[in-house]
């Protein structure tokens, strides 16, 4: 086996690139393919399990020129070029469709979601091949009698998705059955064939919205063939094709995404049999209103390539879901200046003020100065001043993560996101933020002071304990010291456990006098948004609910607290919302 590429086959593909663009369009905006002459360069470049594959995050095409030769597809360039190009331009075209393929992928594919990628894949190409070798003459049925060539005959008499698989091209094509490989279809695999081929026809300007119906028509394939991944292992080319792109809009979970994931023999537009089933005529829409949980978001990120940790997809998660709740980006008229400044020079006329004359410019434009002719005199007009700006009220936020709350890695928790949104918001008005996330005793995370640093502080915010319940009193003494420079305003959000912080802390300093202290030396107040039961001010049902609910209607009249009580963790988001506007526009 050649472990590398000569050099004529290289120049032989890189000749056969304009002409597999003109198949598509020759204004297709793609960079030169990366055709590389080894494995190890393949490598890379992030290529492995197939000898191509698309990277959608800077519009490239790579090749394996060795694993090309072993495979005998020296003289398909046109073809296997083509055939990556359509994956930008026809299917998934883009990051977010990939992302919004696979969600339907997973959604048609209970308990093998793992097997998304590799139906995601199988699709794609179902459409882009079948309009190349119809449309543009190409010879993708060669290739696949190619690879056919090289599979075992132990592989060729099992592997049931990949038999369905070409049997489905062999009906989109009209070829002789098992030319391909779907020799081994029976009649039930036979009757799923036709139904795929169908699919691919029907929806071949509407891709996105079949794709729960082919995941559907696979899935009692998939549970019988154990092997479904051997016999296309070479035909993963959009298996990492979203690694490195952004992530946005990944969380929205599609109007007719659940409805999707149906058989095909459900829907009339694919079988032609009168149904109870009524297909969505319009296209694939975006925006639905309901959201993916953080670990739904991160299954469906992994499974297109992205390379992300589970905190690093949840500082994403909350990210884009407090942008649309945060305060607009502030801003103000600026005055006129009263200096007046220079803008120039104009004719000094016989009439104007003698004084108005500039004479060293009218000097210099003639040493003989005739008036009215050669004069000149300066014109001054005004310019806007700088605005002066205000100083912004920084912000000292304390979040629960006690084993009540929920974590917000996996699910969502409206902690974490109204505290996103207030945080997020500060930082647009200008101010500084420092975020505690607390919870048993020695379970603090802080960031390294007040900061100016989204990430750092949306990485404590995603961050989780899960323990006891013990307000970290030394770090509100240590952080209170001293008088600030800036005001400060405190913010709390938990529930009844925020009393502890009233208990006395390591030293044995009173807790209540060291929130006293800390009202003092912020100078801009203190809030508690708090999970409580609606008549938390009457009378409370336990006693010792009853001393929590005094201790806070003390801290209110003593200190001057502003308590909110939230009895859904979900209204935080509107606490978030008005307390941003109240404080940061």
């Amino acid at each position: 086996m050649k472990t590398t590429a000569d050099t004529a086959l290289i120049d032989a593909w890189r000749a056969a690139w304009p002409e597999a663009l003109a198949v598509w369009s020759k204004f297709t905006r793609l960079r030169d393919p990366s055709l590389c002459a080894s494995r190890v360069e393949a490598s890379k470049q992030g290529l492995s399990g197939s000898f191509a594959m698309i990277r959608l995050l800077d519009q490239s095409v790579v090749v394996d020129l060795p694993l090309v030769t072993e495979l005998g597809l020296d003289d398909y360039a046109l073809e296997v070029l083509a055939h990556e190009i359509g994956h930008h331009i026809l299917a998934p075209g883009s990051a977010s469709d990939q992302f919004r393929l696979l969600a339907r992928m997973r959604r048609a594919l209970p308990t093998l979601e793992q097997h998304a990628p590799m139906v995601a894949n199988l699709y794609t190409d179902l459409f882009i091949n079948d309009r190349l070798q119809r449309q543009a003459n190409l010879r993708m049925a060669d290739i696949y009698r190619k690879l056919e060539q090289g599979r075992s005959v132990e592989a060729k008499a099992n592997g049931g998705v990949w038999t369905l698989y070409m049997r489905i091209y062999e009906n989109l094509w009209q070829l002789e059955k098992g030319e391909l490989g779907g020799g081994h279809a029976d009649e039930r695999l036979d009757t799923d064939a036709w139904l795929g081929a169908r699919l691919i026809r029907v929806y071949a300007n509407d891709w996105m919205l079949a794709a729960g119906r082919f995941a559907t028509l696979l899935l009692p394939y998939l549970v019988e063939d154990t092997d479904a991944l051997s016999p296309s292992r070479y035909l993963l080319d959009t298996r990492d094709a979203a690694r490195g792109c952004q992530t946005y809009g990944a969380q929205q979970i599609e109007d007719d995404e659940e409805d999707g994931a149906i058989h095909p023999v459900h829907d009339k537009r694919i079988s032609g049999l009168d149904g109870d089933e009524a297909p969505a005529e319009p296209a694939a829409r975006q925006g639905g209103g309901q959201l993916r949980e953080p670990f739904e978001l991160g299954d469906i990120l992994k499974a297109s390539g992205v390379d992300l940790s589970d905190h690093e997809i949840a500082i994403r998660y909350y990210r884009e879901r407090a942008l649309p709740h945060l305060v607009a980006f502030p801003s103000r008229p600026a005055p006129e200046s009263q200096e007046p400044q220079m803008e120039g020079l104009e004719p000094w006329e016989i009439g104007d003020p003698l004084e108005d004359i500039d004479w060293l410019q009218s000097v210099m434009q003639s040493p003989r100065p005739v008036p009215g002719v050669t004069t000149v005199r300066r014109v001054y007009g005004r310019e806007p001043a700088r605005a002066i700006d205000a100083v912004p009220v920084d912000l000292d936020m304390y979040v629960d993560s006690s084993g009540s709350m929920p974590n917000p890695q996996a699910h969502t928790s409206f902690l974490t996101l109204a505290g996103a949104v207030i945080a997020l918001s500060a930082l647009r008005a200008g101010a500084k933020v420092q975020v505690t996330l607390w919870s048993g005793k020695n379970e603090v995370m802080q960031t390294p002071g007040f900061v100016r640093d989204e990430d750092m502080i949306l990485g404590v915010l995603t961050e989780f304990f899960g323990g006891g319940t013990c307000f970290p009193i030394h770090r509100l003494r240590q952080t209170y010291a001293a008088k600030r420079e800036r005001p400060a305003h405190i913010l709390m959000i938990s529930d009844d456990g925020i009393t502890t912080m009233f208990d006395k802390d390591e030293l044995g300093n009173s807790g209540w006098d060291i929130s006293a202290k800390a009202l003092a030396q912020g100078g801009a107040g203190g809030t508690m948004a708090l999970n409580l039961e609606r008549d938390w001010e009457g009378a409370a049902s336990h006693k010792w609910l009853q001393k929590t609910y005094d201790d806070l209607k003390r801290a209110r009249r003593e200190q001057g607290w502003d308590i909110h009580a939230v009895e859904r963790y979900e209204d935080l988001l509107d606490f978030a919302r008005a307390f941003s506007r109240r404080h940061y526009v």
